[in-house]
């Protein structure tokens, strides 16, 4: 995949990406970040079609969006109150976001985008300069699970239907720690190629990065409902704070 880049995963993903991942309920993230801010103006990093943005919205939030993709946030701008969310257009680990806020989050694995660990720290410390004095930036990430793997590769079945199917094809590079898939959809209309490339990290690698930046890890929970963070959670949610 030596053409990737940041702006590819939008760029593929934009046009179904609601209706691939519609299962993805936001509704105790919403509850969850609602509480964080206490009121205060938030920012979403990667902003995307909008599937937390919105919610937050209609509950009363200031919320505020940085996204790479314009093809993402042209599918928020389809949507009702879309048009009414200021979205800083840009590399979230480098772009200036137009203000200090209280409260700024990044969801659903997106950190991992940044495909090496020099971009990930960077992210940390853009974040450090642009947080209020007793801000917070929050993570939703998977715990990287290499059993997933057989010889570094993997192959599985996604979605079977009467017409079509889904799979997932990887690959793993332990040196970089980067993962390479394609989704791939074959249908009577004929063969769907959608692809993502990641490096993954494990929490305490995103800890030592929040250190570096002048941040400090405050709570981490197994997921947005708060449930306690242990040896067999599959993802985490990460709040950290400055030092």
């Amino acid at each position: 995949m030596e053409e990737y880049t940041q702006r590819t995963y939008g760029e593929e993903w934009a046009a179904e990406y609601d209706s691939i991942h519609g299962e993805l309920d936001p509704t105790q993230a919403v509850e969850t970040l609602l509480d964080l801010a206490g009121g205060k103006p938030v920012l979403e990093l990667a902003i995307g079609t909008g599937r937390i943005a919105l919610p937050l919205k209609e509950r009363g939030v200031e919320i505020h969006g940085v996204d790479i993709s314009d093809a993402m946030v042209a599918q928020l701008r389809k949507k009702p109150g879309g048009e009414e969310i200021p979205v800083t257009m840009g590399n979230f680990a480098e772009v200036d976001f137009d203000g200090e806020f209280a409260l700024i989050f990044l969801a659903f694995n997106t950190i991992f985008g940044l495909l090496t660990q020099e971009d990930q720290l960077r992210l940390f410390e853009n974040v450090a300069r642009q947080l209020t004095a007793d801000g917070i930036f929050v993570i939703e990430a998977f715990v990287p699970d290499l059993t997933r793997f057989d010889r570094d590769q993997r192959v599985s079945a996604m979605e079977i239907e009467l017409d079509s199917v889904r799979i997932e094809i990887s690959k793993h590079d332990h040196s970089t720690q980067l993962l390479e898939t394609q989704i791939a959809t074959f249908s009577a209309n004929g063969i769907r190629m959608r692809p993502i490339r990641l490096r993954y990290a494990y929490p305490p690698e995103l800890d030592l990065m929040a250190k570096l930046a002048g941040l400090r890890l405050r709570e981490r929970w197994g997921g947005w409902d708060r449930a306690e963070f242990g040896p067999r959670s599959n993802q985490h949610v990460s709040v950290y704070e400055r030092t």
